[in-house]
């Protein structure tokens, strides 16, 4: 319906919106991609073995998933705003607390309250998002929270790069005596205590306000949004896409006719776990010992970070022109089938190299081809997965169900990244670079007939019409 009376749609506002909620999504990508360059920082100064390095590096993922499912059930008590308000506080205390903290047990803490922050900024920016824009439109504005994630992992990753330039290295005392990796946590409190202010200047989801038996508050919000004719309809058809019995809860996730759970969560647990299976955020939480274990110097280690930060920037704005002319599940389909081929590409060019002392070795051509493959891989992955992932999750659950879904494919989707990421320096002393990007290629390319089978398109559809 909404498409109809686009014309009368208040973009200023809908783009500052827009513009504050994906805030949320750069904080996402820049907490998440900080620890890169903190790695060797953190097992100096926590005298850390391998796991208890890995743990230092995921222990943020377990805070993520609580936070994913907390989050998307309390936006249906609070309401989006409110709680993205609660996550953009534990953003601010995360950032200080992990740069200051003196013990591994202290780091895991702040790292767990940023992970709550996080999980709750990547289910509800997007939902928030989809909530105010229009159909023919929301597939692109939503898309821009991954093109967020991305500016923010590729400014952590400049950020730790400049750091650890001016310091001498990452380990290396900087400014009032701190070492570079401290500071490198401590630069997310820029934009952390920004998202907070700015949130406090937008209005709640309408949709939300609904669920709560506030309508005429909704109205005027949609009538902000849309105009009054469009305000009025949209309400009426909220009101009727809602269960009129209860308030959205946990267990309508249901099916109160066969007692089992609806299909459409089963499509969202599947594309939130096949998001990290693929491998993607071994590249962005490990991306310098990766390539500093076949032979490139911390140095080029992460300019080499901040290259694919770059690419893939430019690969979901490939992703935005085409995600409303071409939809959801084609892209899905290109990016498995190309993460495929990429990764498979990676695992025999790493087959091919010798370890010496301890380092893996590889000769210049596997070298480049590894190199090659990792970036096209990535531009594979933000082209597709990265952010229709995110859009779908957001759009593709009846309003009934919207945050309960989240809530369960949220934190489905962190606690498949913990897994993954905890079991990376398992895997790199086991089976070597080779046996684990060997899995990730084989994950990618089940993820071609799950896309195939079960998933259903959702471009141009209204968020009344999604059925579950």
């Amino acid at each position: 319906m909404l498409d109809n009376a686009h014309s009368g749609a208040n973009m200023a506002l809908i783009t500052a919106i827009v513009a504050v909620a994906t805030l949320g999504g750069f904080l996402f990508g820049f907490d998440s991609g900080v620890i890169n360059g903190t790695v060797d920082g953190l097992r100096i100064a926590f005298d850390s073995d391998d796991v208890g390095t890995g743990f230092n590096v995921a222990s943020m993922l377990l805070g993520c998933a609580v936070g994913a499912f907390v989050a998307g059930r309390l936006s249906d008590i609070l309401g989006r705003r409110r709680t993205l308000l609660i996550a953009a506080a534990f953003f601010v205390i995360s950032a200080y607390g992990s740069g200051i903290a003196g013990s591994s047990t202290e780091f895991v803490i702040y790292r767990i309250i940023g992970g709550f922050a996080v999980g709750a900024a990547s289910v509800l920016a997007p939902a928030y998002i989809s909530e105010v824009t229009p159909a023919h439109l929301r597939g692109r504005l939503s898309s821009l929270q991954q093109v967020m994630i991305i500016v923010g992992l590729t400014a952590a990753f400049l950020s730790n790069y400049l750091l650890a330039e001016y310091a001498g290295s990452s380990t290396e005392a900087f400014w009032m005596g701190f070492e570079a990796w401290r500071w490198m946590f401590w630069m997310e409190l820029i934009p952390a205590i920004i998202f907070l202010v700015a949130l406090l200047f937008i209005p709640e989801s309408p949709r939300y306000l609904v669920t709560r038996g506030e309508g005429s508050q909704a109205h005027t919000v949609l009538e902000r949004l849309f105009g009054g004719n469009v305000a009025a309809r949209k309400v009426s058809e909220i009101e009727t896409s809602i269960s009129n019995d209860h308030a959205p809860r946990l267990s309508d996730l249901v099916d109160k006719t066969s007692g089992k759970i609806r299909t459409i969560v089963w499509v969202g647990i599947g594309l939130a776990v096949f998001q990290q299976l693929v491998g993607i955020n071994v590249v962005f939480y490990y991306g310098a010992v990766l390539w500093q274990a076949v032979g490139f110097s911390e140095s080029d280690a992460l300019k080499i970070n901040i290259l694919s930060g770059s690419i893939s920037i430019g690969s979901v704005i490939l992703a935005i022109a085409l995600i409303d002319r071409l939809g959801r599940k084609p892209l899905l389909l290109i990016g498995s089938i190309g993460m495929a081929i990429t990764l498979g590409i990676m695992a025999v060019a790493f087959m091919s190299g010798s370890l010496v002392e301890g380092t893996l070795e590889l000769s210049d051509n596997a070298g480049l081809a590894a190199l090659i493959a990792a970036n096209v891989y990535v531009a594979f992955f933000n082209f597709s997965w990265g952010p229709v992932m995110w859009v779908m999750l957001g759009e593709m659950f009846p309003n009934q169900i919207r945050g309960s879904g989240l809530a369960v494919s949220g934190f489905a989707q962190w606690i498949a990244n913990f897994g993954i990421t905890m079991t990376f320096p398992i895997m790199l002393a086991g089976i070597g670079l080779s046996g684990a990007y060997g899995f990730y290629a084989i994950s990618a390319a089940v993820s071609i007939v799950f896309v195939w089978v079960m998933v259903r398109e959702t471009k141009g559809l209204e968020l009344e019409e999604m059925q579950g």
